[in-house]
């Protein structure tokens, strides 16, 4: 498996008995394919934590080369939201057969002695930190706050630090969580380091926030947000993943269900001066997994295809799925 510039390493599973035949989205802009839904990457009925019978947000990571004697060759990230989530692992040698719990979930908990207590942790995103030699992995727990720790081996976690708050943003700001971080040169800021993120205020309608770093430990944030819900129709925008092609930079990001369930992609630029809102990326299934909702995309490409891994269904009853470009 070879991971794009931008890309997430992409996970699969069996398809489940009784599921929709395949179907595709309208085409994607800027080049990039359609997805077909292939199968399910994990089977809740078989999980032994599963607290709330939801997950979402998931992250795959490719082992080959950076985690000695691990488990499988790849290393999916993800978690139920509701309290009291938990951070959990599963893995698996291909993309073609169903991920295995890994026996230690959640292997990060809603606490943490010493460190914080809280009501839930969710949103793993997860970064092979080329400059450590480690995974950085970022979560949040509460809303609020973005939290990082990391690891050699990809189970067992050193906590860092909080890497951002409501307060680093402006007063009114109520969820800074679900953020993903890539590696992007931004000569003109000295960073090395992109996170994009939801953001939400006191008007309750979410947007995409993001910030920059030298590190992807220590972080500056704009005070503006890098996509409103206003710029694409919608009252809630969030899920932000990072693109390259074309030699400029995209991010794609999902819509509330009410106004479609999509998601959506604008491009940014390699130095994130523009704002080139190219509508819909994605348009989830009538039917399951989707019903009406694919969020939290991530990508990346196995022999030579491009695959999309998603949090698919209602929000706080979904599932994650996979699907594979056309």
């Amino acid at each position: 498996m070879t991971l794009t510039r931008r890309g997430l390493l992409a996970g699969a599973a069996a398809l489940g008995a009784g599921a929709l035949l395949p179907t595709t989205a309208t085409a994607a802009p800027a080049g990039f394919p359609d997805y077909r839904y292939q199968r399910l990457a994990l089977v809740k009925s078989k999980l032994r934590y599963n607290p709330t019978g939801e997950l979402i947000f998931p992250c795959v990571r490719g082992t080959k080369g950076r985690i000695p004697n691990a488990l499988a060759a790849y290393y999916l990230y993800y978690a139920p939201h509701d309290a009291p989530g938990g951070i959990c692992l599963a893995y698996a040698n291909s993309l073609d057969e169903e991920f295995t719990e890994y026996a230690g979930n959640p292997i990060i908990k809603n606490s943490w002695p010493g460190e914080y207590s809280v009501s839930h942790v969710s949103s793993p995103h997860a970064l092979w930190n080329d400059d450590v030699n480690r995974i950085y992995l970022y979560f949040h727990g509460e809303n609020t706050v973005t939290r990082l720790a990391s690891s050699a081996d990809g189970i067992h976690f050193t906590y860092e630090k909080e890497v951002l708050s409501t307060r680093l943003q402006p007063a009114g700001t109520t969820e800074t969580s679900y953020a993903r971080v890539f590696r992007q040169d931004l000569p003109a800021k000295n960073a090395r380091y992109v996170m994009v993120f939801m953001l939400n205020n006191t008007t309750n309608h979410r947007d995409i926030g993001w910030g920059w770093s030298p590190d992807a430990l220590n972080w500056t944030f704009s005070q503006t947000p890098l996509v409103r819900h206003t710029d694409v129709g919608a009252n809630d925008i969030g899920g932000p993943h990072l693109l390259y092609r074309n030699n400029s930079t995209y991010v794609v990001y999902n819509t509330d269900i009410a106004h479609g369930g999509k998601l959506m992609i604008t491009e940014v630029g390699n130095d994130f001066s523009k704002r080139n809102h190219l509508g819909v990326f994605h348009t989830p299934l009538a039917g399951a997994p989707d019903n009406g909702r694919s969020a939290a995309p991530s990508f990346g490409t196995y022999q030579g295809r491009e695959y999309m891994i998603y949090e698919a269904g209602e929000r706080l009853a979904g599932n994650i799925a996979i699907a594979r470009a056309v």
